[in-house]
């Protein structure tokens, strides 16, 4: 019976303090799939190159996509050209030779292949159900082609490689399948006079509960707004939305935002990671497990979880705020997601790969700046308030200006002004307030809420 192997790169979180040795040798290995290589820029080949040298010509075209996190096609390439570099990264060393590299009887160990599960999982005979790389290898009708042993209880590496390499293909649940044979998801409006289309689609039509996702693309100058079944325990996946604000309330399984700009967005409760990668001014407000950012400047988190935010590489002008929102089914997403209000270590990030002593590539936003997050949109639920409520300088900052108004509305009525004065005070407020709608960037914000015309509503689903 033929099986299909595929692979896929993505977010595991160990919950004990302590990480697989085989599984972190080939999490580091395969970072040099993103690697930056000088002669590759000028002469167009991978250096090192591979000892094999046998990736298809038509994976080669389907693999020219520049953006390789998404790239499910630059993914396959790089397993298949490194297979037998990362089998012999899983070797026992007298499985080795003395230059570190393996031979015809070299015997690959059952934990090893339970490693590669990491990597690599699959179906048999193209079913849908999916299953770990060590489970269709140590099933007993597929002994014979990967080379497993029941007296030894190893694998043979060649006859392992060979079966591999012969059933490897892509993820047909992966990024690059979804946008192209997913279902596509009439979300977001078309906006005339601009060359870049809004692209949404989705796989759960066909993908296993754990492999659904929603990618999203260029979405401009407008708000989108969801609570759907489509989104819920969805690997979300954002990519070069601008001018927008994006708001995806329900419960989500995980969340990445690449190249977006001068954009908001608002998430349900992300059970595993939000990741953010090259994205300019935009602003994010979530509850989550792990925030990671990476190559980011000008963005503004307000979040709560219970793990310390992870700033990596690259990142400028980085501003961390206590979580300031709600909506009505918010504290049932959040159950559902396993995330509560305690612990939470929105405002003691943890900086990874430090590029210099510069400490100020993050600040704690000041309370004197901070305002609550009103959700526009009406639902049903139960929560009325934000989950934990406030830190106190913000909860005091929020009070002191509520008072500032207070005396403010005292001030205009015992001024006692005539009717016409009031018309008059009531024209001059309002101007000042659209002059400061407009200096903000807000008016386009409001002006997004107003309901389209009939026959340009966003699709349900």
């Amino acid at each position: 019976e033929a099986d299909i192997l595929r692979f896929g790169f993505g977010f595991h979180h160990f919950l004990a303090l302590s990480v697989d040795t085989l599984r972190f040798l080939l999490f580091l290995y395969i970072q040099q799939l993103n690697k930056v290589s000088l002669r590759t820029s000028l002469i167009g080949e991978e250096w090192p190159s591979p000892r094999n040298r046998s990736q298809s010509p038509d994976l080669a075209e389907k693999s020219s996509c520049h953006n390789k996190n998404w790239n499910d096609y630059s993914h396959q390439a790089f397993v298949y050209d490194h297979l037998s570099d990362l089998l012999e990264l899983l070797l026992d060393p007298e499985q080795l030779t003395a230059s570190f590299h393996s031979t015809h009887s070299s015997l690959v160990s059952r934990e090893a292949v339970v490693a590669l599960s990491f990597l690599i999982e699959g179906t048999v005979s193209g079913a849908r159900k999916i299953y770990p790389l060590h489970e269709l290898a140590l099933w007993q009708p597929l002994h014979a082609e990967s080379g497993f042993s029941r007296l030894s209880k190893t694998f043979s590496f060649y006859k392992l490689e060979a079966w591999l390499r012969t059933c490897l293909t892509g993820n047909p649940f992966g990024t690059s399948a979804c946008l192209k044979s997913g279902k596509k998801l009439a979300w977001a409006h078309q906006v005339e006079g601009t060359t870049k289309r809004a692209k949404i689609a989705c796989n759960s039509h066909v993908a296993p509960r754990m492999h659904r996702m929603v990618v999203m693309s260029q979405v401009y100058k407008q708000t989108l707004a969801k609570s759907s079944d489509t989104l819920v325990g969805a690997h979300v996946k954002i990519h070069r939305c601008n001018e927008s604000f994006i708001y995806l309330l329900s419960p989500l399984r995980s969340v990445t935002i690449e190249k977006c700009r001068n954009s908001t967005f608002v998430l349900g409760p992300v059970q595993t990671a939000l990741h953010l990668h090259s994205c300019d001014n935009i602003k994010v407000i979530a509850a989550c497990h792990r925030l990671s950012i990476s190559s980011t400047a000008g963005c503004v988190f307000h979040i709560l979880t219970p793990t310390r935010p992870l700033i990596l590489s690259g990142n400028q002008t980085v501003t961390l705020a206590p979580f300031h929102t709600h909506y009505p089914m918010l504290e049932d997403h959040m159950a559902r997601t396993g995330l509560a209000t305690v612990p939470n270590y929105w405002d003691n990030p943890m900086i990874v790969c430090r590029e210099s002593s510069d400490t100020s590539v993050f600040r704690l936003l000041p309370p004197c700046e901070f305002y609550v997050f009103i959700i526009p949109f009406e639902m049903e639920g139960d929560t009325t308030e934000i989950p934990g409520g406030l830190p106190y300088a913000y909860q005091k900052a929020l009070r002191q200006r509520e008072q500032k108004i207070q005396i403010w509305q005292k001030t205009v009525k015992e001024a006692r002004l005539t009717k016409d004065q009031r018309k008059q005070f009531q024209v001059l407020v309002e101007n000042k307030f659209y002059e400061w709608l407009i200096n903000t960037g807000h008016r386009q914000q409001l002006d997004s809420l107003v309901p389209p015309a009939a026959g340009s509503k966003q699709a349900a689903g």
